[in-house]
């Protein structure tokens, strides 16, 4: 017996619709943190955050009239139990540090695995960021209190972005950078990575390396891939000229973390901006950075399955008009991938919620 034509078509459309449905990409949850209607000035930027292990999720931002205004301040807000359905549940932002005359920047929040929240930021002590130098907290209850504030680096130029790891012999490792210029739109090409290191039973942080490059890079982002190997991905140094010549650029250490190769251009455009490289619990690697030399905009997210050899899973998660930019990136205990990022003329935090297969899966 032979189906009517009329039943072919409609069986033919049903299998296109469930083919388009099989293969079309995981769907990206979005939301709105704060923007201009929360009062800590117009500036909101660059925000980082963890999860907390009673499942708090904890976030870190700097504030004030812009980036060189006087008298920033670092905010710190809340989303109790990884509420995020809703973007509305976090808590009002509160004042985290602030100091007399000067101007912070840069916040970055870890927890470390025996409990300790762990919150660095910048100090400005000059017009320019190279004038900068690291300072930190500690908060024994989750980020409700704090201790005061220590010195971290007193060498001139010493700034922080990136998040620490925790090393598989126990100790941790923090990305910090070098930058030179005295220069608001240069970034001098003698700007380095650099890492911190805590090690197992110290309290003190000290010197792990240098990653430099022929054109400077600043602001690390690190992974381990095995024992001995780790991998930073940086964004590079320069002005914000258009260019044809700007790339992330890449560095690895062969032994724990302690010394580091020169850094190579790599295939990834970079903006002079930020970028997040995370290794995920199956052992994957995801970057997050902005794919053009030019623009923050658009913000991509990159799979790497291969110990950071390739990476050849991509999607842009914000895009369009604007910027995009200053990612960070965590994956909370459900195994979920959260991202925050600054858009809007810097005056909004907003937060993707994606699973590794949003990446991976076909358009």
């Amino acid at each position: 017996m032979r189906a009517c034509p009329a039943l072919r078509t409609f069986v033919a459309i049903l299998l296109s619709c469930l083919s388009v449905r099989a293969f079309a990409a995981a769907p990206i949850e979005y939301h709105r943190i704060i923007g201009p209607e929360i009062k800590t000035g117009d500036y909101k930027h660059p925000s980082c955050f963890d999860q907390l292990d009673n499942g708090d999720l904890y976030l870190a931002y700097y504030g004030g009239a812009g980036e060189y205004a006087d008298e920033t301040k670092v905010y710190g807000l809340r989303l109790s139990g990884g509420s995020y359905a809703d973007g509305n549940n976090w808590t009002a932002p509160q004042p985290i540090a602030q100091q007399p005359f000067l101007s912070l920047g840069n916040p970055v929040i870890w927890q470390a695995p025996d409990g300790i929240l762990w919150f660095f930021y910048v100090t400005r002590y000059g017009d320019t960021w190279s004038s900068s130098r690291i300072a930190g907290k500690i908060s024994r209850d989750h980020g409700h209190t704090w201790s005061d504030s220590f010195m971290v680096t007193f060498e001139e130029g010493t700034m922080v972005r990136g998040q620490p790891i925790l090393l598989r012999n126990g100790d941790y490792l923090l990305p910090i950078y070098h930058e030179t210029g005295a220069d608001p739109e240069v970034t001098g090409a003698d700007s380095t990575s650099r890492f911190l290191r805590k090690r197992v039973g110290s309290n003190t942080w000290e010197p792990s390396g240098i990653l430099a490059s022929d054109k400077g890079n600043l602001q690390p982002a690190v992974a381990q891939i095995d024992d001995k190997r780790l991998v930073a991905f940086c964004r590079r140094a320069g002005d914000y000229e258009p260019t044809t010549r700007g790339w992330i650029v890449r560095g690895e250490s062969n032994d724990g973390g302690f010394t580091w190769s020169r850094g190579v251009d790599t295939e990834f455009p970079n903006p002079n901006s930020a970028v997040d490289l995370k290794r995920l619990s199956n052992g994957h690697l995801l970057l997050v950075y902005n794919d053009s030399m030019v623009d923050r905009t658009p913000l991509t997210v990159a799979i790497s399955t291969d110990g950071g050899q390739t990476f050849p899973h991509r999607r842009n998660i914000a895009e369009g008009p604007g910027a995009f930019a200053y990612p960070t990136a965590i994956q909370t205990k459900d195994q979920r991938i959260h991202i925050v990022y600054t858009s809007d003329n810097r005056t909004t935090i907003r937060h993707a919620i994606l699973t590794e297969d949003a990446i991976t899966s076909p358009n």
